[in-house]
């Protein structure tokens, strides 16, 4: 996916995927990864989510990766916050006590940057990325987490051909072999959201599945 896309779609303000208010699923499954205590989180492409403020009040760090410095500033601004600048390699760290958003690529992240990590909350990342992304998405997060870790993930399922994405879908077929080789996999519950859709209806989806997976990472003699 080209880095403009998204760069004009936060510069006009065309962000129907942002939500305000937090998401439900989260609320519902985190404590189902069973979150190390204090363990950091990390929320790929995470734009200016609340979900990262609900995960920080249960006690954990959180860094978020967001490639549009539109969505982190909106983020700061919009919370009432004060965020101390840094630069971090090939990011622009902007934090707030234990809540970090980096600005930049989340494809140049390392492990450097994510110290103490225990979980991923993915609600919006994964069906951000075409095909060929998904994959490299997969393996990196499989690089950075140690044995245990848990991954909340929030996807889409719909008739790809009905649709260009993103958001794309990502059925469980495709899920699966994402991530089989290193972590289990758990399907928590998959609901049917095409009628609370209109965008979807519009473009003459016939179906829209919301699904929620808790992935645990595998250790070595495991994977």
């Amino acid at each position: 996916m080209n880095p403009d896309f998204w760069h004009e779609r936060w510069n006009s303000n065309r962000t129907g995927f942002h939500q305000d208010e937090i998401n439900p699923y989260l609320q519902k499954h985190w404590p189902t990864t069973n979150p190390k205590t204090n363990g950091r989180i990390l929320v790929p492409l995470c734009g200016k989510s609340l979900d990262m403020l609900w995960l920080h009040k249960q006690g954990h760090p959180v860094t978020g990766v967001e490639l549009s410095p539109v969505a982190v500033e909106s983020f700061f601004s919009e919370n009432g916050l004060e965020p101390v600048r840094k630069s971090k390699g090939p990011f622009t760290s902007l934090a707030h006590n234990d809540v970090e958003l980096l600005c930049g690529d989340f494809f140049s992240l390392s492990a450097n940057h994510l110290p103490g990590i225990s979980g991923v909350y993915d609600r919006a990342a994964i069906v951000a990325l075409p095909p060929d992304l998904r994959i490299q998405y997969a393996d990196l997060l499989g690089t950075f987490l140690p044995s245990g870790a848990g991954i909340l993930l929030i996807t889409l399922d719909y008739p790809q051909p009905e649709m260009e994405g993103p958001p794309f879908s990502v059925p469980e077929t495709e899920v699966r072999q994402l991530f089989q080789n290193d972590f289990t996999i758990h399907c928590l519950e998959s609901q049917d959201v095409l009628s609370e859709n209109p965008r979807f209806l519009s473009q003459g989806v016939t179906r829209l599945h919301e699904t929620i997976y808790r992935l645990e990472r595998l250790g070595q003699s495991e994977g």
